[in-house]
Formats: C-alpha cells, sequence, structure tokens
C-alpha cells in the first residue's frame, strides 16, 4: 500500500485526476491525504468534492481555510465573496450531503512520523499538542452547535497561541495557526498579509518552520518531533527538507504565474 499526498486543488478536477494517475493511485489498495482546499478558484469544486468523498475509505482530507470559507457560506454564517467558485457545490441537489461530509474532516491527519495540515503548526506546539488542538477544533466542528464556530472563526485575534486561552478566542487562533498561517513577526506573533515568496521575507518576519524552537521538530524537551506536510502557501512552492514538505505549486495558477521553486531549503531550522 502506497501514501499519496496531495496538494491544494482548488476545484482542478483533471489535474487531481492526472496526479493520482501519474502516481498509480489505486482505491482499494493505496491512501491517499489530501492537505485541505478542495474548493475555491479553479473549475469545478463539485466535481472534486464528488470525486474525492467517492473515494471513501481511501483518502482522508484535512480542512483548509477554503474549505471552511465554503462550510461558513453554505451554512449561512457568512456570505460568498465575488471571487469564489464553489457556487456548483451550493447550488448541486446533493450539497448538504457534500457539505456534512466536510465538516466531519479532520484538522490533521498522522502519517506514521508525519502531521498532515494545511498550512503548518505553532512553533511552542509539541506534536502531541498540535494533535490535541486538533481535536478540539473538530470536536466544535461536529457538535450540535457547531454554527457558532463559522460564526466565530473570522478575524486576526488574537495573533498568539496561548495554553490558556478559551472559548472563542482559542478557537479562532488555532484555527488560524493551522489553516491561514504563513509568516510570523519578530515577537512570534501571526501575520496574514505576506503572501509573497520565501526569498522576499524581509527580517526580522520569518516563516513559522523557521522560528526557533520549533518544539514539533523535536527542537524543544520533549522528544515527539515530526515532519510537517503541508499546502497552503502557493508562492512557496515545493519545499523539502527534513522537517518540512511543502505541497501547493500553484496548481490553479495559470501557468506563467506559477513559481518554480524546485525544493528550496530554508535559511535555518533544518532538523
Amino acid at each position: 500500500m502506497a501514501t499519496i499526498v496531495v496538494g491544494d486543488v482548488h476545484g482542478c478536477l483533471r489535474e487531481l485526476k492526472q496526479v493520482l494517475e501519474r502516481a498509480g493511485f489505486e482505491a482499494g489498495r493505496d491512501r491517499a491525504i489530501f492537505v485541505g482546499d478542495l474548493v475555491n478558484g479553479g473549475p469545478d469544486s463539485l466535481g472534486v468534492m464528488r470525486f474525492v468523498r467517492g473515494l471513501g475509505d481511501a483518502a482522508e482530507v484535512v480542512l483548509g481555510n477554503h474549505d471552511l470559507h465554503m462550510l461558513a457560506v453554505g451554512l449561512g454564517a457568512r456570505k460568498a465573496r465575488d471571487k469564489d467558485t464553489f457556487g456548483d457545490v451550493l447550488g448541486a441537489p446533493d450539497r448538504d450531503a457534500l457539505l456534512e461530509w466536510l465538516r466531519q474532516r479532520p484538522m490533521i491527519v498522522r502519517a506514521g512520523q508525519n502531521l498532515v495540515v494545511h498550512a503548518g503548526l505553532w512553533p511552542q506546539w509539541t506534536a502531541t499538542q498540535a494533535e490535541a488542538v486538533a481535536r478540539e477544533v473538530e470536536a466544535a466542528l461536529r457538535a450540535e452547535d457547531f454554527g457558532r464556530v463559522f460564526e466565530v472563526m473570522y478575524g486576526n485575534e488574537p495573533r498568539q497561541w496561548r495554553d490558556d486561552l478559551e472559548g472563542e478566542a482559542r478557537l479562532r487562533v488555532a484555527i488560524n495557526i493551522m489553516t491561514r498561517m504563513r509568516v510570523l513577526e519578530a515577537d512570534g506573533s501571526l501575520e496574514f498579509d505576506y503572501k509573497s515568496t520565501y526569498e522576499a521575507i524581509e527580517a526580522p518576519r520569518h516563516a513559522w518552520f523557521d522560528a526557533e524552537p520549533a518544539r514539533w521538530a523535536c527542537d524543544g524537551p520533549q522528544a515527539d518531533g515530526v515532519r510537517v506536510i503541508c499546502g497552503h502557501w502557493s508562492a512557496l512552492g515545493y519545499m523539502q527538507t527534513p522537517r518540512l514538505l511543502a505541497l501547493d505549486t500553484g496548481c490553479v495558477w495559470p501557468r506563467a504565474q506559477r513559481g518554480a521553486s524546485g525544493g528550496r531549503t530554508p535559511r535555518s531550522g533544518d532538523a
């Protein structure tokens, strides 16, 4: 059995099928893990949703920010933006089943010594703590009053995780870390506006995976380090290091706009 991890699909069904075919994926034999953002941006969010859901137990999906946004719109907690392209899902006869299936997806999936998450992990989290926080968010999404998640998740505050956070603030920052994070400020707080390349980051800002100590990577006092497999940051492109595998290579972009990253290495912090 092979485990195949797929980067952000963003409604690109044709390209998704091509990737799985080239990888030799067989649903009855192999496992496909999707790093989130199945929908929005590309031409066929509905086709992607139906296809991935149809893979059954052969597919695992972690939730991305676009997936959560579609859920919020579909459940009436948020209005669609002009640029959203998931109207085909929300207008489909099976929309309720698709949205319910998506709402039940996890925030983090463990694959051996890898944690698959959409955007990243807070530097001070151990792998064990990251999974525990993910389970908190999943429990809120699966509770009877799950609608409150979509009412409170929008916003940029607080910008740092604290273990003593409670309620809406704890839920919001956890979701932001796992689905929106790219760059941190010098004091370690989340910076949400940066969407450019890794090389263009100006100090003292730094990529989340360059923060030290990164306890999830076994740099901290607990020896439970993992490699993170993620997507979300399309301008970062493909990057592989001992502690990071970034997979969002901008499939949804026009070819001329895609970055040619070629397996770059972070400035610091290789495990």
